[in-house]
């Protein structure tokens, strides 16, 4: 029917009939041709418009078939964290941002509707909810070039919105801090001043406009990143300015975190040269010191300069650094040099003096790393294409993410059976994966079935190739299908390798994008990642005698790292004590019996 009227109006429209149509009109009086060519007019207008009717409706069925997504596909995270800026029909809670916390779509609507929706939710987004994304509810400042760290405003398209909030407190410090370190970091004038007093060798100080903690680049890439949060921590609680020590490859891994400014030593810093002999010995030491009676609270000159060893090696007069007599003495000096391995952020919240301060900064106590980490610690453009490329080929498409990270601590060449063992039962028993089926010649029924990527770190390929295998060979008894990767396997830690420590900075941050998130016993790379991703992990237990620990793994009690080498002293009645049972929040921890970590109870994600 369409045809046929599509053919009489090329008929009546061609040049001929238009010619013949004329001649004829031509014999007739005017008022009949006037007449006649209004009534031609007339239907010709009619046929078109009923025409176009006709034709409207199956253009608009042919573009909704043709461009709307597969009906069949399930919406799932994984497409919310890989955002399509302008999808046609369907809108995902990607597009918009965090507006309305939801990951489901919203339904397809009519084109002209659809268009004045999407110019309203682009109106709040642009306005409203992107901001707050991608400054991560507040923690991070503007005035950055974004193209020079793009790792910065880009994460949150990546992640999940956060279920812990800044403080207001917090953000306002924080602000107030980089103010501060823009008026004293590198190139200033109290700089300058401060750094007169290291160079003029005199054994006293005078007062100077700023204070100075510097953080000595230190151990492996875990530690480093989870100790340079506790010298910044301490840093807001003495109003000290932090600067980093870029070491060899601090610059390449991570982005200045302060706007305007820079955190990282200068290379002609005057001490910077002694950093590798700095050891307990040390004649500006600060347990040396106390322990040869060279300092103490009362004295009214104070050195310049000291240095402060809290690497596990530590004695008790090191530790003592963890005393509020102590903290007001070290008040006093203008540059505290710091080389620590240890996350000592739990024995802080032991001094009665920064107790205060520390709850008005995290009124959820577990929040710390996880809120300064995200803060600090931006992946350089070079790690951030890493992350991003191995994320958008294997991670982003699944409908759920688990991240499995396996760190040994035994003797020899793995893999290990009994950690293999450990492994399965732990992914099993706590239902992280699905069981496999005995009946290899079952099929899923399912056009869709969920698909499940699991992401695997570890310096050997061996335990992620045995489940991969397995998951190939035998089907899931529920249907899902399971992938596993696994980025690199270096054989060996090799952290004075660029390269190396790229990809195990990749993999942490990788791991935090997880879904649900398994560690390993006492290794400062998972607690890296659960912080990150505000993930409570299920911790594979150190296996002991070459056998299966049981139970094989246990859910953690907060997503804060354990402190490895606490001290366990009373300061107040000068005697040694059980610091796991001074104050509720502060609790041994699940992975070392003798580590501390802050608690809350209240953090179940």
């Amino acid at each position: 029917m369409v045809c046929m009227d599509l053919n009489d109006l090329r008929k009546r429209f061609s040049p001929a009939k238009i010619l013949d149509r004329d001649a004829i009109d031509g014999a007739r009086p005017l008022e009949a041709r006037s007449l006649v060519s209004f009534k031609l007019i007339a239907a010709n207008v009619t046929r078109t418009f009923a025409a176009l009717l006709v034709i409207l409706p199956i253009l608009v069925t042919l573009t909704f078939v043709y461009r709307s997504p597969n009906s069949d596909r399930p919406s799932s995270f994984a497409e919310a964290r890989v955002l399509d800026p302008k999808p046609p029909f369907l809108i995902t809670s990607e597009s918009l941002g965090s507006l309305n916390g939801s990951t489901q779509p919203l339904e397809v609507q009519q084109p002209q509707e659809q268009q004045q929706k999407e110019q309203q939710e682009q109106s709040s987004v642009d306005h409203t909810a992107m901001p707050d994304d991608k400054s991560l509810g507040g923690l991070l400042p503007s005035g950055f070039d974004e193209a020079s760290c793009v790792s910065r405003y880009q994460s949150f398209m990546y992640r999940k919105a956060s279920p812990f909030k800044p403080s207001s407190y917090l953000l306002s410090k924080l602000r107030n801090y980089e103010e501060l370190h823009r008026r004293c970091g590198p190139g200033t004038q109290p700089y300058n001043e401060a750094l007169k007093q290291l160079k003029s060798h005199h054994k006293s100080a005078a007062p100077t406009e700023c204070n100075y903690i510097v953080w000595i680049s230190y151990s492996g890439l875990g530690n480093r990143i989870l100790t340079v949060a506790s010298a910044f921590l301490y840093a807001l609680l003495t109003n000290r300015v932090l600067l980093v020590d870029p070491g060899t490859d601090m610059t390449d891994l991570f982005c200045e975190p302060f706007p305007s400014t820079s955190w990282f030593l200068p290379g002609d810093f005057p001490l910077t040269k002694q950093f590798n002999s700095f050891n307990q010995k040390s004649p500006q030491c600060h347990g040396y010191m106390l322990k040869n009676n060279l300092l103490n609270v009362s004295m009214e000159r104070v050195p310049p300069y000291l240095y402060l060893h809290l690497g596990h090696d530590y004695n008790d007069h090191d530790k003592l650094f963890f005393c509020d007599e102590d903290q007001s003495l070290l008040g006093k000096v203008p540059w505290l040099i710091m080389r620590t391995d240890n996350y000592f952020v739990p024995s802080l919240y032991l001094l009665p003096s920064f107790e205060q301060e520390l709850h008005n900064l995290f009124h959820e106590k577990v929040t710390i790393f996880h809120h300064l980490g995200r803060y600090l610690f931006h992946p350089t453009n070079q790690v951030w294409g890493l992350i991003t490329r191995y994320y958008n080929a294997y991670l982003a498409r699944a409908d759920e993410r688990i991240g499995v990270q396996i760190r040994t601590f035994e003797d020899g060449r793995g893999p290990f059976p009994h950690v293999q063992e450990q492994i399965q039962a732990c992914l099993f028993k706590e239902k992280i994966l699905p069981q496999v089926s005995k009946d290899d010649s079952s099929i899923s029924s399912s056009k869709n079935p969920k698909s499940i990527a699991v992401l695997t770190t570890s310096l050997i390929s061996g335990y992620s190739e045995t489940m991969r295998d397995m998951y190939w060979e035998h089907p899931t008894v529920t249907g899902e299908v399971v992938g596993f990767y696994q980025p690199s396997h270096e054989e060996f830690q090799q952290s004075h390798k660029k390269m190396h420590n790229r990809k195990a900075w990749a993999e942490m941050y990788l791991l935090s994008l997880s879904d649900k998130l398994v560690t390993s016993a006492w290794s400062t790379f998972g607690y890296v990642a659960q912080g990150l991703g505000g993930l409570k992990p299920w911790i594979l237990y150190k296996p002991e005698n070459k056998k299966t620990p049981q139970p094989p793994c246990g859910r953690a009690m907060s997503i804060e790292p354990c402190f490895h080498a606490p001290p366990f002293w009373d300061c107040k009645a000068k005697r040694g004590t059980d610091t796991g049972k001074i104050v509720p929040h502060v609790i041994h921890c699940e992975d070392i019996s003798w580590g501390l970590k802050v608690f809350e109870g209240r953090e179940e994600l």
